[in-house]
């Protein structure tokens, strides 16, 4: 199926080449068959005011002579007479009849354009013509241009449609594999609570039920956590830093104790439109990356900053550290550096934090052999 896409790209591709080339090809001859009607245009218009320097039509001037000289409107020209010293300048140009400096600028323009036309009578040269191109031509000159943006466009819009595609179908396999995980989850849950319920009559040490109701309750938050996945979640005027306690404390209990974590807060409360369940799964990702790329042994640090419209929440680690090109890399779907794993948390930590919340996410700094830092951007609600 896949080698089936990349033969259909491949041949869209070429296609799409083929065509483009044609199109400047039969533009490129369109383009110089009228360069050369213009010079046979402008060779005509000379013959034509050669005739005029005969004495014996002074008075008598032929009409198809001097129609083909009044009809010339399209061509800007400018026509230099050797005996007056002076310069005829088509209609279109008659602006600058004055201006010597901008009449000599475009006579060096019209040069790089056509090879100025001499006006002779019995071999002497008493005129010189200088022309462009017309409109229609410099229109043209644009036109390979106008239609490889054109081509771009399509094939962006293609693009994106595709790709606008590809991910509404990833966010439908993301919601369903979520659902189907919180029911697949649900179903001994459910049964777990039942033998919660029995062993308290059992008379079993009420240490081991408090702790077995712990990680029930713990499973009931990932249950919901995975049913929210694909739906809108409700966002409520939270505080950050007691909620990011919650989770900083239940890692702490269920770390190895050479992990050692530090937590660097405010005193004061600082409100943002949360989702606690989502926003504690995104946390407990960073975590643990942070203790993966420790190797199970360092400091784990989670700071919070308030600032004027946004408040900052930092997790920094003393791993590995994450090389500058992979920066970005490493919050797409399947991008992992362990044997084991769906390279699936950073990338739904981003989610939850871009998508769901609002908020931006990005490693802050990181240094080889030194360690990394998440920086988690939310907007303050007052």
């Amino acid at each position: 199926m896949q080698n089936e896409k990349n033969y259909f790209r491949v041949v869209f591709v070429l296609l799409s080449l083929i065509t483009v080339t044609i199109i400047l090809w039969n533009t490129y001859i369109f383009f110089n068959e009228l360069k050369e009607n213009e010079s046979n245009k402008m060779e005509l218009f000379a013959k034509a005011y050669a005739e005029l320097l005969r004495d014996d039509l002074d008075t008598n001037v032929p009409e198809l002579t001097l129609q083909i000289i009044t009809s010339n409107k399209n061509t800007p020209r400018i026509l230099y007479n050797y005996e007056a010293d002076d310069y005829d300048l088509s209609e279109d140009l008659k602006r600058f009849q004055n201006d010597r400096a901008k009449i000599e600028d475009l006579i060096e323009k019209f040069q790089t354009q056509y090879q100025p036309i001499d006006v002779t009578y019995e071999d002497e040269v008493y005129a010189t013509i200088y022309y462009g191109n017309s409109k229609i031509i410099n229109k043209l000159k644009y036109y390979p241009a106008a239609i490889l943006i054109m081509i771009l466009l399509f094939v962006g819009v293609v693009y994106f449609f595709f790709r606008t595609r590809k991910a509404a179908e990833q966010n439908r396999l993301w919601a369903g594999m979520a659902k189907e995980t919180a029911h697949q989850i649900g179903t001994p849950l459910s049964s777990l609570i039942g033998w919660t319920e029995i062993l308290k009559s059992e008379q079993t040490n009420p240490e081991y039920i408090n702790e077995m109701e712990k990680d029930i309750f713990r499973l009931q938050t990932i249950t919901d956590r995975f049913s929210k996945v694909g739906s809108l979640p409700v966002l409520n005027r939270k505080d950050v830093v007691s909620e990011t306690i919650k989770s900083f404390d239940y890692l702490k209990a269920r770390s190895s104790k050479l992990i050692e974590f530090e937590l660097e807060i405010p005193d004061e409360p600082i409100y943002v439109k949360l989702n606690k369940q989502l926003y504690s799964w995104a946390i407990e990702n960073l975590v643990k990356n942070a203790i993966d790329a420790m190797k199970g042994k360092g400091k784990v640090t989670i700071t919070i900053q308030k600032n004027t419209k946004t408040v900052s929440i930092l997790i920094t680690d003393t791993g590995k550290g994450i090389p500058k090109k992979s920066f970005k890399t490493i919050f797409k779907p399947g991008y992992t550096t362990k044997k084991r794993g769906w390279g699936l948390g950073l990338s739904l930590t981003k989610r939850i934090i871009e998508d769901y919340h609002n908020g931006k996410i990005k490693v802050k700094q990181s240094e080889k052999g030194v360690g990394s830092t998440f920086q988690i951007l939310l907007g303050l609600e007052e």
